[in-house]
């Protein structure tokens, strides 16, 4: 397995979005943001690790939705892989 340099994460961001990022198109088309206030949820008072930001989950929702992906599968390919947080 290749190791990632140092410009890695933003060489692989932008030939991602020259084969046409499908995050970035559904941007085009989804104003994701005009959902914020109705994904919002608690203040945080009760203390606890910060939730994760609403609307990129509803991202991940959208996607994996349109491309037929489980929830065990998201879970194992992002907290599973990445560890906690």
């Amino acid at each position: 397995m290749r190791q990632a340099g140092l410009f890695g994460l933003s060489d692989h961001l932008k030939r991602l979005s020259a084969y046409g990022d499908p995050l970035e198109e559904l941007g085009r088309i989804i104003d994701f943001e005009a959902y914020r206030p109705a994904l919002a949820h608690g203040d945080g008072s009760k203390g606890g690790r910060p939730p994760y930001d609403p609307v990129a989950m509803l991202k991940v929702l959208v996607l994996a939705a349109q491309n037929n992906v489980s929830d065990a599968r998201i879970y194992r390919e992002t907290v599973g892989q990445w560890g906690a947080r």
